[in-house]
């Protein structure tokens, strides 16, 4: 079992920047590959980047490529969303998940945090 728990969310104006960060506990976050989810009211969970177990392969959604960077530090058990041009599209709530193995479907993903909520003000 892995507890993860997001943290870095908040009220932003359009173009301001965010770091994101999930923090593991239970189990070493080194075993995982980890995702960053996001979902806006009405919405489905949609995903937004991924990172191998070694952070050697990163995945990311068209609408952040080039804007979001995730990063891993699996000594201080943590992961990191880097969210720059923020955009009032982006505003949802920020899920992290963990995987056995690189993903980009939430059905992939065996644990989740309980999300943080980023806005976006244009």
């Amino acid at each position: 079992q892995v507890q993860l728990v997001e943290s870095g969310g908040g009220l932003v104006q359009t173009g301001d920047s965010l770091r994101l960060s999930c923090r593991a506990s239970g189990r070493t976050l080194g075993s995982y590959a980890m995702g960053w989810f996001r979902q806006a009211p009405g919405k489905e969970r949609e995903f937004v980047a991924a990172i191998s177990w070694s952070g050697g392969s990163t995945y990311y959604a068209d609408s952040v490529k080039g804007r979001f960077t995730i990063s891993r530090d699996n000594a201080a058990n943590t992961v990191y969303l880097q969210m720059n041009s923020l955009k009032p599209e982006d505003t949802a709530v920020y899920y992290c998940a963990a995987s056995f193995l690189i993903a980009t479907r939430p059905i992939e993903y065996d644990y989740w945090g309980q999300g943080t909520q980023v806005t976006v003000s244009s």
